[in-house]
């Protein structure tokens, strides 16, 4: 074995991406190399396997801080409104990562078809940090290979996938992902938190929403806080917030229109809480954004 087993993995990631984020012709497969640090970047994560290669990355969900460097995993389960930055990285020693989203009905596939299954754990969080454990590092490998040969993505790529996920449900993280299969919980958050986020704009009661996924309200208050580490409600704003800034940022309407179109009542309200969250109004944004100098950060 390679001093560095993941060397292979570093040489794929530096020969298919140059910059800083990239989707590649993998659907499920994004690559980052980014030659500095980054400043804090409001990113909303999707079930995900994060894997870093190189540098060092860190990411908070509410006010509990995940690092990861070299070797090392970032998992989550849920759909979570994060803050995410590149902490370590420079032009010769880049930070590099490899992201793989975690479709719920294929991890349940895998899970439910194993032999022994791993048991959720008790307690769902959405977020969770560990080691690269070294039976990843192969088909992780193998699956970013598929991007020198296009033609085998077809039959391949969903394939490995499935093995990417069966390693995950073998090791430590397990007991994690079993929970994104069969946790009625963390299920039933996932319902509201996508449901929140197709209907952003729309007011709405907790008591509606818990019976809309089958729970009691401080049932779903409490699972969902565990999980995002925010209310409903909160959450709500900052999917709110963040669709705000990208109609700003790509000029799409007038500032004094975006707050109501995102479901805002009040306009000062909607510029307090634009402030608070990106530490400028929705006019110096959009001032910024025509200068050119305003510019969408990658999601990390």
């Amino acid at each position: 074995m390679p001093a560095n087993p993941q060397s292979a993995l570093q040489r794929l990631v530096l020969r298919h991406c140059h910059q800083p984020r990239k989707a590649t012709s993998l659907p499920n497969v994004t690559l980052f190399n980014c030659a500095q640090p980054t400043k804090p970047v409001r990113s909303l994560y999707e079930p995900r396997l994060c894997v870093v290669l190189q540098g060092r990355k860190r990411v908070m969900l509410g006010r509990t801080v995940h690092d990861a460097g070299p070797s090392q995993c970032l998992v989550a389960t849920a759909d979570l409104p994060v803050t995410a930055s590149v902490t370590e990285a420079r032009p010769d020693k880049p930070h590099l990562a490899v992201t793989l989203t975690l479709e719920r009905l294929r991890v349940a596939e895998v899970w439910s078809t194993m032999p022994a299954r791993p048991a959720p754990q008790g307690g769902a969080c959405g977020l969770v940090t560990g080691a690269l454990e070294q039976n990843l590092i192969d088909p992780v490998t193998r699956l970013l290979g598929i991007l020198d040969r296009p033609q085998d993505a077809a039959v391949l790529a969903p394939m490995i996938e499935r093995e990417i996920i069966y390693r995950l449900l073998q090791g430590a993280f397990g007991p994690v992902l079993a929970g994104l299969a069969s946790d009625p919980s963390l299920t039933q958050i996932d319902r509201a938190t996508r449901w929140l986020r197709d209907h952003y704009h729309l007011p709405f009661r907790i008591d509606d929403l818990a019976s809309r996924v089958g729970m009691s309200a401080t049932s779903l208050h409490r699972h969902f806080k565990a999980i995002t580490a925010m209310t409903p409600l909160e959450y709500r704003r900052e999917i709110r917030l963040e669709e705000a800034r990208r109609r700003i940022l790509a000029g799409a309407a007038r500032v004094g229109e975006v707050g109501t179109d995102v479901g805002y009542d009040s306009a000062s309200q909607f510029s307090r809480e634009y402030r608070r969250h990106f530490g400028r109004s929705p006019s110096e944004e959009a001032e910024l954004a025509q200068s050119g100098n305003a510019a969408a950060l990658p999601d990390l």
